[in-house]
């Protein structure tokens, strides 16, 4: 398998640097330590008030076989291409009201990406990945899973091991196997001031 490792410019820790998006799995089950430990450290995610607003529906292919089912008819057309080889699918929803006093809580979203983050962190620490996807249909996740009002579905993830670019269609496969670019930190970062374009080094 071609080495995904980040090209960093700066060192970075290991998961973070292993931490990558694959659209092919291997074909094997996700041990339950493994995800346990996964979602051990979404929970562990910081979050506003101490709120932890996230929520995760999840379904393993083989075992929770009609949740994986509505997980996967939720995707997009695009996404259904390729995550049905993931051994775990993944839905993420956010609390959009804070428990402790219903008042609206517009970190919900970023706190729920925080977990997440750590979530695919974490995979990627212990030999598993995530692909985070935006494409799914949030109402019919809505109604497929009867998720109340006051709970916004946000995100779907895939879990597995990640597998050959080469068991992909030849353009997913050029795709899998793309040089990994990201911006340069001078493009992101304003030095006192916005506009300030620069780099701390």
């Amino acid at each position: 398998m071609t080495d995904r490792t980040a090209p960093a410019a700066h060192p970075i820790a290991a998961p973070f640097a292993a931490r990558w998006s694959p659209r092919s799995y291997e074909d094997r089950a996700v041990p339950d330590a493994a995800l346990a430990q996964v979602l051990e450290a979404a929970r562990w995610a910081s979050s506003c008030f101490n709120d932890q607003p996230w929520n995760f529906i999840l379904a393993r292919k083989g075992r929770e076989e009609e949740g994986y089912a509505k997980l996967f008819s939720c995707l997009s057309q695009n996404n259904q291409g390729w995550a049905g080889r993931a051994p775990v699918l993944m839905l993420g929803v956010a609390r959009t009201a804070f428990a402790h006093n219903g008042n609206p809580n517009r970190h919900a979203a970023y706190d729920l990406g925080q977990a997440t983050a750590n979530l695919a962190a974490q995979a990627a620490a212990i030999g598993l990945q995530a692909h985070q996807m935006a494409g799914f249909d949030a109402a019919k996740a809505r109604e497929a899973f009867a998720i109340p009002e006051g709970f916004d579905p946000l995100v779907m993830l895939t879990l597995g091991y990640a597998g050959a670019a080469a068991a992909l269609p030849e353009a997913l496969a050029a795709r899998e196997a793309a040089p990994r670019v990201r911006k340069a930190i001078a493009e992101f970062t304003h030095l006192g001031a916005w506009g300030a374009a620069g780099s701390p080094a």
